[in-house]
């Protein structure tokens, strides 16, 4: 029997309070907060970052595929799970598959792993997503960023998966074309009652009675709905409204974000989940799905949870911010010296630029980034070891604030140079943090980030962040 061995969920650094987006267009707006992506973040780099918390936590031994799902994907015409895997510097021979076009796409690949891992291995499942709605629409305020990650896998999994339902359904609710640069949607009392409400709930009443269950057998009910309305309308509809059933859908604090969305409510309930209890896990999108899980043993955790996360966030309030971070307004032009990369460089490099592996000496131990096949204390040749940096800690060696360098709508960058714990410096930018309270020694992690599109593709790199 498959299950679920770990978890994790990333919520960016950036908060905005829809009071401040209301205000902007003059109107009112809905209670709490919304995650916003960095300038230097999409659905890939959010993926990344919750699935390398979840590989922390849980191991990468046995790892044998990686799936992505997300509407939001970086690229019309070109595998992220590939490039994932070799962010997270997985074995190459594995199956990498990306899914898409479905807010249900996150839970179907997580039902695919499940179904995949059946037969041994392990299979890590990962989600991330940055949509964009109209300017003044409610969507606007309703919509978050975020990645979530799942290692599934067979055998004796602490969370164990009992069975699942889907039901199809071809209706024209929510949608966006490939000239579409905005999600849209139709009339609201149509997208909810034919829509989600009826569907969600003709995929949940045929899990339970598949399972020969009734609603009051499920201890956690994880039901993602893209507005408060909808998700209070869904717990009647079904039942499952007694105490400790509903769980918090988050959109107060975070907005909805997508495919990820079931994801990143599976990491925050498994966080506090306790043997014994069944937990439903639904969502919808051009039909629904719904699965069902027991809880045997606590499962493998992330270092850094969900509640820690949400706790230490910044909140911006300028909403020309909040537009250019989403590339919906260009302000002028910064970083005018840049270089056009190559493409083949970059695949040739592709260790140190996207694995972020760094060197070390076997002939005298010392450790380098990137990678360097002339060892700077022994002066051996090509006599290293290659190391991965990217799960490493590191602290603050030396920094300085450059405000020339960075994008007219964040000025101010932190030029930092890392002390990783195997002794090789890194040399790169900071991101998600104040720059007047960067400090020397301060504790950091590395995080992949995308820093321009030139070239005509998209360039990551590693940047260092404070530790959440």
């Amino acid at each position: 029997m498959a299950g679920i061995f770990s978890a994790a969920a990333h919520i960016p650094y950036l908060k905005m309070e829809r009071k401040a987006i209301g205000g902007a267009w003059e109107r009112g707006s809905l209670a709490g907060c919304r995650s916003v992506a960095g300038s230097d973040e999409d659905s890939l780099t959010m993926a990344a970052e919750a699935a390398g918390a979840c590989l922390e936590a849980a191991g990468r031994e046995a790892v044998r595929g990686l799936y992505f799902a997300s509407t939001t994907a970086p690229y019309k015409e070109k595998a992220s799970a590939a490039m994932l895997a070799t962010v997270l510097d997985l074995d190459s021979a594995m199956e990498t598959l990306d899914l898409g076009n479905s807010l249900r796409s996150g839970l179907s690949a997580l039902k695919l792993a499940l179904d995949t891992a059946a037969d041994g291995g392990k299979v890590l499942v990962a989600s991330g997503e940055k949509r964009l709605a109209y300017p003044r629409s409610d969507q606007e305020q309703l919509f978050g960023d975020a990645g979530a990650a799942v290692l599934v896998g067979g055998g004796d999994a602490p969370v164990a998966y009992l069975g699942g339902y889907a039901v199809s359904d071809e209706i024209t609710d929510v949608w966006r074309t490939q000239e579409d640069t905005y999600v849209q949607s139709w009339e609201g009392r149509f997208v909810t009652g034919e829509g989600y409400l009826r569907v969600t709930a003709q995929a949940i009443k045929g899990l339970l009675s598949q399972m020969g269950l009734k609603p009051e057998d499920i201890n956690k009910a994880i039901i993602p709905a893209p507005d408060p309305r909808s998700a209070m309308g869904i717990l009647k509809k079904t039942g499952l409204t007694e105490a400790g059933q509903a769980v918090d859908s988050m959109l107060e604090q975070v907005g909805f974000c997508g495919a990820a969305h079931p994801l990143v409510m599976l990491a925050a309930v498994l966080e506090q989940a306790q043997p014994g209890e069944k937990i439903l896990l639904a969502a919808y999108g051009d039909g629904a799905q719904a699965l069902l899980f027991e809880v045997k043993a606590q499962p493998v955790l992330p270092a850094v949870s969900l509640a820690q996360q949400l706790e230490n966030r910044r909140a911006i309030n300028s909403y020309a911010r909040f537009l250019s971070f989403n590339g919906l307004v260009e302000p002028q032009p910064g970083e005018p010296f840049r270089l056009v990369p190559s493409a083949t460089v970059t695949w040739r490099e592709r260790d140190s630029l996207l694995r972020c592996r760094g060197s070390k000496c076997q002939a005298c131990g010392t450790a380098a980034f990137p990678i360097q096949r002339i060892c700077d204390n022994c002066r051996s040749v090509d006599q290293f070891e290659t190391v991965r940096l990217s799960g490493m800690a590191g602290e603050v060696f030396t920094f300085s604030r450059d405000n020339l360098a960075g994008r007219p709508d964040d000025p101010v960058v932190v030029q930092t140079v890392v002390q990783m714990e195997n002794g090789a410096r890194f040399y790169g930018l900071m991101t998600d943090a104040d720059p007047t309270q960067v400090e020397l020694g301060t504790p950091v992690r590395l995080t992949l980030r995308r820093m321009h599109d030139l070239g005509g593709f998209h360039n990551y790199f590693w940047k260092c962040r404070l530790v959440r």
